[in-house]
């Protein structure tokens, strides 16, 4: 079954999205050449304290041991879930995805970013700009009478258009409640398929590309994703509310 957030479910979800989403913005322009990732994580963990939220990926359950972070950064040819360290400094032309997901008066805010570290070449700017391109052309789908497969179809068909590699062993989800709900969104599939999406549901929609083989194993921390070919990969993310008209974002950062 798919949750349907009832109104006040909702009001909880978009407090709890606009904490994660603040949250990630400023994460992000902390971001600089020289600051450790340990550093950045550090200050998303104060950043939480001071909105009291709590992070939803720390001691996650994991097959090796619990995830062991508040926020999942992951560097160049890390896909998803980059353990920070105090050893990983970030260095001019790196890209860094940062994943941040709290928890607030019992529910969830998911989103994620790649930042360009410095001065990235055009190739490296362009790919992470089609990562950030197909979100939105896969949250455009997320219209009620749709179904899951036309999120899926969107983002493939562009990632594809530009040559990028998709992720397959891991795959965007419902969120609320818990970090993961149903439905699994992946970022691959035919249009016109899966679950039909109706108002009240709501998504975390998250290309993951590469810039060569789809192919990933996981590092030796049990946690850190990297592609076999130590290619870049990109990782993007929001939290999306299916309505009665538009799709909503709901980790949109207000100004």
């Amino acid at each position: 079954m798919i949750p349907i957030k009832t109104a006040n479910e909702l009001l909880k979800m978009r407090k709890a999205c606009a904490i994660a989403a603040e949250i990630l913005d400023k994460m992000s322009n902390f971001a600089k050449v020289g600051v450790s990732t340990y550093d950045l994580d550090c200050f998303g963990r104060d950043l939480m304290m001071e909105f009291g939220a709590r992070s939803a990926c720390f001691q996650y359950p994991g097959k090796a041991r619990p995830y062991p972070a508040y926020s999942c950064i992951s560097l160049n040819d890390e896909v998803v879930h980059g353990i920070p360290s105090k050893s990983v400094i970030l260095a001019d032309g790196d890209i860094v995805s940062i994943d941040v997901a709290t928890f607030y008066d019992g529910y969830v805010g998911d989103n994620t970013r790649t930042v360009r570290i410095g001065s990235v070449s055009k190739e490296v700017d362009n790919f992470v700009s089609v990562a950030e391109e197909a979100l939105f052309l896969g949250a455009a789908q997320a219209l009620a009478g749709n179904r899951v497969g036309d999120i899926s179809n969107a983002i493939e068909t562009h990632a594809k258009k530009h040559g990028c590699g998709i992720l397959r062993d891991f795959v965007g989800h419902g969120v609320g409640n818990s970090m993961h709900e149903e439905p699994q969104i992946p970022n691959y599939g035919s249009a016109h398929t899966g679950p039909i999406l109706k108002p009240g549901m709501t998504l975390a929609i998250e290309p993951m590309f590469t810039m060569g083989s789809e192919k990933v194993f996981i590092a030796d921390d049990g946690w850190t994703v990297k592609t076999v070919d130590g290619k870049l990969s990109v990782h993007c993310e929001h939290t999306i509310l299916v309505t009665d008209g538009l799709p909503e974002v709901l980790t949109s950062v207000k100004k």
